[in-house]
C-alpha cells in the first residue's frame, strides 16, 4: 500500500513538473505575441519587465564563460543579456542583477529593487543613456550603463586644501566657488596673465631709496595707514590674463596720488591697459610689464572710473575706447569722452620711465616707507590659487601623482608693506603684505601675506617703481 501511495505522489509531481514546463513555454509564445501584437519596444519592455524585474540571473544563474544558453533578451536595451564573468569588463552587457545574484554584493529589499532599462545611477539618483554631468573640472558620460569622465586635473583639490589645513604651515586655504569647475590649466591660463620679465627689464640697474643706511625701520608698516585715502585696494581680474595691467595700473595710481600729496586719487584703468596697449600685447592673454609702463609714460591712462572694466573682459572685440594727443609742452589731452559717460573727467595721467628696487629686503621696506607701492613679480603654483589667510609659503603636493599638479607661472602684484606675525610652528615671522587681483573675496580682503626676507616664490627677484609725471601746474 505504501507503494502504491509513492507512486501517486510520483505521479502527481510529474505532473505538474510537465504543466509547469507546458505553462512557461506557454508564457513565452504568449509573450511573443504580445509583443507582435503592440509593436512598441516601451510596451514589450513594460512587459517584460513585470516578469522578469531583477529576476535574469535567478532565472538563468551565473556563467562562468561567455555562453549563449545563458542569456536572455533585453528589450529594452535591444540587445541579450548576460550573467557571466564577462560582466566585470569595461564595457559591461551584464544583466541588471548581476551582482547582486553572482557576486552577492549588496542587494535591494524584495519588491524594492530598482531596475533601469537603460542609463546610470549617481548618488542614488537615475540618468538617461547620454546624460552628461559636472564633477568638479571633469565630465562624466553616461554611455553603456556606466559614467565615462574625463581626466582634466582640476584648479580646486580637495585633498590639498586638506593637506594644507592638518599641516602647520602658518596658513589657511580654502575652496572658492569662482575657482571650482576650473582645470589647473585654465587657472593658469586665466587668472594670472604677466610674462616672464624680458632680458632689458632684468638687466636694469637696481635703485636704492634715499633715507639713511641708519634709518630704523618699523616692525609692521601698510602704506594705506601713511596715506589714508591715498591708495587703491585690489580690483578683480576674473578670467582676464591681465595681471600685469593690474598691477601696473594700481602702483602707478597709488604714486600719483603720494606724489600729488592727494591732489590726484583716482584709481587708473587697467582697462585702459588691456584694450589700447597695442603692441605685442595680448590683452587678457598675457602681455608684459615693461610694456605696461611704456605705455603710461608714452601714451597715459584715464581714471577707472572712466574706463572702467569691459563686462566681457576676455572678449576679442575689446577695441581700445580712448587716445590722446600731445599739448607739445609734455601734457596729453584725451581726445574723445568717456566710455562710462557717467563720468565727465577724461583726465590723462602719465608715469616717469620705471626704475628698478634693489632685491634687498631693507631697501625695499625703505622704498615703500619712503615713496609707496611697488609692483613685485612672482612665481604661482597650484597651492596659492587656495590661500585664504596667514603667512604664505609654497606647500608641495603630496599626491603620487604630483608630476602632473606641478606648474609655475608668472604673476605681478603689488606690495604695499610689511610685517612680524607668529607663523608656522610658532616661529616669529617677517612677511610682506601684498594686493593681489582676484577681487576682495579671495585672500584677505584681497590681500595677502607672504614669507619676507627669503625671495619665497621669487617674491623679491623683480620688483619695479615709477614716479608720477607731473607738471609744475600739478603740484598742490
Amino acid at each position: 500500500m505504501w507503494t502504491g501511495y509513492k507512486i501517486l505522489i510520483f505521479s502527481c509531481l510529474t505532473t505538474e513538473i510537465w504543466m509547469e514546463k507546458q505553462y512557461l513555454s506557454q508564457r513565452d509564445v504568449d509573450l511573443q505575441a504580445y509583443f507582435t501584437r503592440n509593436h512598441t519596444v516601451l510596451q514589450g519592455t513594460r512587459f517584460k519587465r513585470a516578469i522578469f524585474q531583477g529576476q535574469y540571473c535567478r532565472n538563468f544563474g551565473c556563467c562562468e564563460d561567455r555562453d549563449d544558453g545563458c542569456v536572455t533578451e533585453f528589450y529594452a536595451a535591444n540587445a541579450l543579456c548576460y550573467c557571466d564573468k564577462f560582466c566585470d569588463r569595461e564595457n559591461s552587457d551584464c544583466c541588471p542583477d548581476y551582482k547582486s545574484f553572482c557576486r552577492e554584493e549588496k542587494e535591494w529589499p524584495p519588491h524594492t529593487q530598482p531596475w533601469y532599462p537603460e542609463g546610470c545611477l549617481k548618488d542614488g539618483q537615475h540618468y538617461e543613456e547620454g546624460s552628461v554631468i559636472k564633477e568638479n573640472c571633469n565630465s562624466c558620460t553616461c554611455s553603456g550603463q556606466q559614467w565615462k569622465c574625463s581626466q582634466h586635473v582640476c584648479l580646486v583639490r580637495p585633498e590639498l586644501i586638506e593637506q594644507v589645513n592638518k599641516g602647520d604651515y602658518g596658513w589657511t586655504a580654502q575652496n572658492y566657488s569662482q575657482f571650482w569647475g576650473m582645470t589647473l590649466e585654465d587657472g593658469f591660463k586665466f587668472h594670472l596673465g604677466t610674462l616672464p620679465p624680458s632680458p632689458m627689464l632684468l638687466s636694469m640697474n637696481e635703485m636704492t631709496a634715499s633715507l639713511p643706511a641708519t634709518t630704523d625701520l618699523p616692525e609692521f608698516f601698510v602704506a594705506s595707514y601713511k596715506w589714508p585715502g591715498w591708495t587703491h585696494g585690489p580690483l578683480d581680474q576674473k578670467n582676464c590674463a591681465a595681471s600685469w595691467a593690474f598691477s601696473t595700473a594700481s602702483v602707478a595710481a597709488d604714486r600719483i596720488a603720494i606724489q600729488s600729496k592727494g591732489r590726484y586719487t583716482a584709481n587708473l584703468s587697467p582697462q585702459n591697459l588691456i584694450s589700447c596697449c597695442a603692441k605685442n600685447r595680448h590683452g587678457c592673454n598675457s602681455g608684459s610689464i615693461d610694456r605696461a609702463w611704456w605705455y603710461l609714460r608714452k601714451r597715459g591712462l584715464v581714471s577707472h572710473a572712466c574706463y572702467p572694466l569691459s563686462k566681457d573682459q576676455n572678449a576679442t572685440n575689446n577695441g581700445c575706447a580712448m587716445a590722446s594727443r600731445s599739448d607739445g609742452r609734455g601734457k596729453r589731452h584725451a581726445t574723445k569722452p568717456c566710455p562710462n559717460n557717467v563720468e565727465k573727467s577724461n583726465r590723462i595721467y602719465q608715469c616717469s620711465p620705471p626704475y628698478r628696487v634693489s632685491s634687498n629686503e631693507t631697501e625695499i621696506m625703505k622704498e615703500i616707507m619712503q615713496n609707496g607701492p611697488v609692483q613685485a613679480i612672482m612665481q604661482v603654483r597650484e597651492d596659492f590659487f587656495h590661500y585664504k589667510t596667514g603667512i604664505y609659503r609654497h606647500v608641495t603636493s603630496t599626491n603620487k601623482e604630483s608630476e602632473k599638479y606641478r606648474k609655475l607661472q608668472t604673476h605681478a602684484v603689488k606690495l604695499t608693506g610689511w610685517g612680524t606675525l607668529r607663523g608656522a610652528q610658532g616661529q616669529k615671522e617677517k612677511f610682506w603684505v601684498a594686493a593681489n587681483s582676484w577681487g576682495k573675496s579671495w585672500g584677505e580682503n584681497g590681500y595677502f601675506r607672504i614669507l619676507r626676507g627669503v625671495n619665497e616664490s621669487d617674491i623679491e627677484k623683480l620688483i619695479i617703481a615709477a614716479w608720477g609725471q607731473l607738471t609744475s601746474s600739478d603740484e598742490p
